[in-house]
């Protein structure tokens, strides 16, 4: 037990030491934390809106204005002929065309029906469809809460309907920030971790210190443990005040226990230390330590669920991210912050954690030994 004190107090130092590690380990993450989750997002606000209004009557006037109180859309132009219009979608001055035609009022009160057209910018699909949503939704709102106060449900037969009234759970408010953080939070402790003790042995063995360690009686799992515990420290002290920023700057809520969010960190902090100190003694230098741990790091983002949906996947890839453990404690911190689920909840995820923790630390133990001299 000495011995492995001594070697944590030994890293700690080496640390502590290196001032331009600091920045490193303490500031740069807390950084990202704040410009990542505040730019990865699929929220899609202040759209710009070209209007072309030919009626320009009281009700298309309130039609318009139902658009531009919100924050969803900005009105950009004006303009009466589609080859204008669609000289702003060119351009890009404009992601949405509204096009109200004549008579549209008068068609409203008469018949209780008229049309408007949309044009959307469709370059990427997923905004295209986000934008039709909510000009779909104001457009029903407007259906719904203008039209009667106009008077056109008094004199046309409105057909029955069915109303479908909508909530949603966990995320009421449907903010983005709230799903994206816990899983930001995640990617930018696995990303320190894995990357500070991937270079660490490799380090000492280009500085020479590795050979004054070798011919002392030091056992493998006593230096593995050394070299561990310090980044297994610090990568819980950043998630301490990772999760303080997402609660206060984010407003992130925590509806489960910080016990359960520790546990599990403590889990999978083994898990990527284990992976960078094994990473660390089949390699030479710290180039190929580094370039090593990217290859893992894009490979764990991308198929984490952080940005893509997992059920969206072939079923090969869905299969794939099962070995992914970033996967599995994005699932886990997304279901205690913003569902407030147990042990019980994500104990299948919690079991291939601890798997891949005991497997990485012996891997990292065992392969120690070839580096010996």
């Amino acid at each position: 037990m000495r011995t492995i004190w001594f070697l944590v107090q030994k890293e700690f130092l080496q640390i502590f030491r290196n001032r331009g590690m600091l920045p490193i380990i303490i500031i740069m993450p807390f950084i990202q934390l704040v410009i990542l989750s505040n730019a990865a997002t699929f929220d899609i606000k202040q759209v710009p809106l070209h209007l072309q209004d030919r009626d320009r009557s009281i009700l298309s006037e309130k039609l318009v204005k139902r658009f531009t109180a919100g924050d969803y859309f900005r009105l950009t132009g004006y303009s009466f002929s589609d080859r204008e219009s669609i000289g702003e979608l060119l351009c890009r001055n404009a992601d949405l065309v509204l096009v109200i035609p004549h008579d549209f009022e008068r068609d409203l009160t008469t018949s209780g029906h008229a049309k408007v057209q949309l044009m959307i910018n469709a370059e990427d699909g997923f905004s295209a469809g986000v934008i039709q949503a909510y000009a779909s939704e104001i457009i029903r709102t407007f259906n719904r809460e203008e039209l009667p106060k106009s008077g056109v449900n008094a004199t046309v037969q409105a057909p029955p309907e069915i109303d479908i009234i909508s909530s949603g759970w966990y995320n009421p408010e449907l903010e983005y920030t709230h799903y994206m953080v816990p899983g930001i939070l995640v990617i930018l402790v696995t990303l320190i971790g894995l990357f500070l003790s991937g270079m660490n042995v490799v380090r000492e063995r280009e500085i020479g210190t590795i050979d004054q360690i070798n011919v002392t009686p030091i056992k493998r799992y006593q230096f593995i443990t050394g070299k561990l515990v310090p980044f297994w420290i610090i990568g819980l002290a950043e998630m301490s005040i990772g999760l303080l920023i997402a609660r206060l700057i984010f407003h992130v809520p925590m509806l489960g226990g910080y016990w359960l969010i520790y546990l599990v960190s403590a889990i999978f902090m083994l898990v990527v230390l284990g992976m960078g100190l094994f990473i660390s003694t089949i390699t030479e230098t710290q180039q190929q330590a580094m370039f090593v741990a990217w290859f893992f790091m894009v490979i764990f983002t991308l198929m984490s669920g952080l940005f893509t949906a997992i059920e969206s996947m072939p079923h090969w890839a869905q299969t794939m991210t099962l070995f992914n453990p970033v996967r599995h404690f994005v699932d886990i911190m997304r279901r205690v912050m913003l569902k407030g689920s147990g042990l019980l909840e994500f104990r299948e995820q919690l079991l291939w954690l601890i798997g891949y923790a005991v497997v990485m630390v012996t891997l990292a133990v065992n392969r120690y030994r070839k580096v010996a001299v």
